[in-house]
This record gives C-alpha cells, sequence and structure tokens, in this order.
C-alpha cells in the first residue's frame, strides 16, 4: 500500500515540521517508515490566511539538517515562503511522503502493533509516530453558538482575507496572536472593528533593535518544560502577542486601542441581537501587564549571569478602560471566533492515551500507555519550543532514537 517499506514500518502521520523533522532523524538512522499526510506537505500552513507572515523571525526556520541560510534572518517570510521551505527540506533527504493519503483511524493490530485504517487501504505498522500539528480542532466557545442565524459565524481558519468577507463591522472573538493579527489587517481595510478579548501576555517587537524572540532564544524561557507550568490547563494560555506582518511590529492592545480597534472584556453572553461582554478588560490588560514584567524581570537575570546588557523596556503606559457591555448586532457583517484550537486525537485514535484536556500522555515523546505509540510537534510536548520551527527538531531526535533503541525486538 502507497510504497510502504516492506518488514515491521513506522509510520509517520503528517507531513508538517514535526512530521518531516521525525522522517529526517529516521532517514538519518536507516530505519524505514513512511510518512502519511492527509493533503499536501506544510498543509496547516496552506491553510493560513492570505497575508500571513511568520511570527517568529526567519532564523527560526531551522529543521535538523537545514538550519537557515538566508540573508534576512530577522526579518519575516509570508506563508507561501514557508511551504516552500518545508517543500525543499521534504525533497532535500527524500522523505517517503504519500501525499493526500488520510488516516481515519488508528488501533490496536490483530497480531500486535497498530493498524491504520487510511484512504487508500489498511496499513500495519510497529510504531507510529503522531505529528498531526500543535493543536487540531479549533475551539469555539459554547457561549457563540447564541448568535442569530442572520450573522455570519466563522472560524479563524476560515479567514483568508477582508474582502472575502460581508460588508458590516466586525467582531472578533479571542485576542490571541490571531485574533488582534486580523483585527489590524480588518482596521486597515477600513472595517469597523471590535475585539473581546481575554488574557495574553505582550513584549514589544524589537527592544533595543534586535527581536524579542532572539532575545528570549538567550534564556532558558523556550526551554521551559510541561512541568515547570503552575497548571496542566495553562498549556491553553495564549502566545506573545507580535505580528510578522510590514516587517515585524508592535502589535498588542495598546496598539490597537490607538489605531481605532474598540476593545471589548470577553464575550459572557448573547441575547437575540445583543452581545454581551464582560467588565474584565483592565484585569486582562493587567494580565498582560505582569507577563511583561515577568519576563523583563527574566531577561534581565539571565543575560546579566551571561555578561549580555539586556533590553530596555520600560513600565507599560496607562491604560483607559471604559468599554461598552454590550453591543446591538443589527450592522454586524460577521462574528470572526479565534479563540484557539484544542488536541482532536481520541474521535480517530482508539486508545485510552490522553489526559483529560485531550493531550497525550508522553514521556520524551513516547507515549507512557501505548508502546510503540509516540508523539512530535505537540504543543508543550516536552518544552514551549516543542511545536515551533526551531525547537521541534530537538524531540524529534529524541523520538527517532527511542524507536531506533526499540527496533531490534520489534523486528523479531
Amino acid at each position: 500500500m502507497v510504497g510502504v517499506p516492506s518488514g515491521s514500518p513506522v509510520v509517520v502521520v503528517g507531513a508538517g515540521q514535526a512530521g518531516l523533522a521525525v522522517s529526517y532523524e529516521l532517514t538519518a538512522r536507516g530505519i524505514g517508515h513512511v510518512v502519511l499526510e492527509r493533503a499536501r506537505v506544510g498543509q496547516t500552513w496552506r491553510g493560513l490566511w492570505d497575508s500571513f507572515c511568520l511570527v517568529t523571525p526567519n532564523w527560526t526556520m531551522s529543521l535538523p539538517g537545514a538550519p537557515y541560510t538566508g540573508d534576512d534572518p530577522e526579518g519575516f517570510v509570508p506563508r507561501d515562503e514557508i511551504v516552500r521551505y518545508l517543500q525543499r527540506y521534504a525533497s532535500s533527504f527524500s522523505a517517503p511522503v504519500r501525499e493526500r493519503v488520510g488516516v481515519d483511524s488508528l488501533e490496536p493490530g490483530p497480531n500486535g502493533g497498530f493498524l491504520l485504517r487510511t484512504s487508500a487501504g489498511e496499513l500495519p505498522a510497529a510504531s507510529v509516530v503522531v505529528c498531526t500539528g500543535a493543536f487540531q480542532r479549533p475551539h469555539r466557545p459554547e457561549v457563540a453558538a447564541g448568535f442569530p442565524h442572520d450573522v455570519l459565524v466563522v472560524d479563524a481558519q476560515d479567514y483568508r482575507n477582508p474582502a472575502a468577507l460581508p460588508p458590516g463591522k466586525v467582531l472578533v472573538v479571542g485576542s490571541g496572536q490571531t485574533g488582534c493579527q486580523l483585527s489590524e489587517e480588518l482596521h486597515e481595510a477600513g472595517r469597523e472593528v471590535f475585539l473581546a478579548c481575554g488574557r495574553a501576555p505582550w513584549l514589544p517587537r524589537r527592544p533595543d533593535g534586535r527581536d524579542i524572540v532572539s532575545w528570549l532564544k538567550e534564556t532558558t524561557f523556550f526551554d521551559t518544560p510541561l512541568s515547570a507550568l503552575p497548571s496542566p490547563a495553562a498549556r491553553l494560555g495564549a502566545n506573545l502577542l507580535v505580528t510578522g506582518q510590514r516587517g515585524g511590529h508592535d502589535l498588542h492592545y495598546r496598539t490597537l486601542q490607538a489605531m481605532g480597534v474598540q476593545l471589548l472584556g470577553h464575550l459572557a453572553g448573547v441575547e437575540g441581537h445583543r452581545a454581551l461582554f464582560a467588565g474584565d478588560l483592565a484585569d486582562s490588560v493587567a494580565f498582560g501587564d505582569a507577563r511583561y514584567a515577568d519576563i523583563r524581570e527574566l531577561l534581565a537575570e539571565q543575560l546579566a549571569s551571561r555578561g549580555i546588557a539586556a533590553p530596555e523596556l520600560p513600565d507599560p503606559p496607562p491604560f483607559h478602560a471604559d468599554p461598552p457591555l454590550e453591543l446591538d448586532l443589527n450592522g454586524f457583517g460577521v462574528v470572526i471566533v479565534t479563540s484557539g484550537f484544542r488536541p482532536d486525537y481520541t474521535h480517530w485514535m482508539r486508545f485510552p492515551a490522553f489526559d483529560a484536556m485531550g493531550f497525550p500522555l508522553t514521556d520524551n515523546g513516547a507515549s507512557t500507555v501505548v508502546p510503540g505509540l509516540f508523539f512530535c510537534g505537540v504543543h508543550f510536548l516536552r518544552k514551549r519550543k516543542s511545536s515551533v520551527l526551531f525547537g521541534v527538531g530537538e524531540d524529534a531526535a529524541i523520538v527517532a532514537q527511542s524507536i531506533a533503541r526499540n527496533r531490534p525486538q520489534q523486528m523479531e
């Protein structure tokens, strides 16, 4: 089936950066395998909106065996260039990717191991590495089900550009990186934009002329382990509010408010054509400011210990918050829900291998419940950087080495 190596194959599910990094590491160890991709290489990136730019600087496009070699390390490439990078990467080591092969289910094999039921037929495997993305399912809060039928409600993954939306005002629900970026784009396109805000950390894009991600790379920030989080739910917290648009610039609640985006508290309810909002905008801003202070302290302490002068990060200016607590939805053309994503493994994987939030139970990428089952590219799989371009390779090498170590027993 689909050109799978003979013997006891290793199957990698997904051909994004995690699946390709695992494939590279398996290839380097001489382990036969196949990578199944439901659509095309880099499909998650392909599905982002038209103007999307990489949020981390270009130097972070650094997968195993393919470090960044361009001439603009602190620039931000557009979506299609990220896809081309992944395509070139796959070609560079002849990754055994089989595109347009969807995996419908993964279950125990009749004689041990695993059985994958795919759009191209059944496939047995001794080991499976699941690399289906940091998150897979857009999260739509229950309250969003109350919007009236004459107001279009779309998830962020269905947004392409302002022209593709119906006319009228726009309500964006969720203020992480995506919500803020879409709010800015829609405002600049001449739309009247309202943003329902939650809690998100922020930092300036280029303090002292160097990208904030480059500064943080000098610290332990991206190596923060899962065990250091204050609670399991913290894994779902928003990423830093930044943007790579127009060469990268500051983008957070204060910049959005200054440009004319109407900030609101979080969406609390919908009654007919009235959307109701909590009076917590000031609290959300204070949360972001507290994280700003935390990271400023981290930079100051850890950079000083290495003899590096920390960037200047002044106290945030005062924030005035007096938002309306309800909106008349007449005149609104669309509501865009950007409330993040959730894991989506359990509908196709027939194993009790996940926690209450749907995240896989793992140790160094290996399932602690199902022998031979591995994961890579999961948000906070091992560390904060586990799912990002410049961090996934570390986990991929660990997973591949574990498969190599157990391979003799599997082949018996």
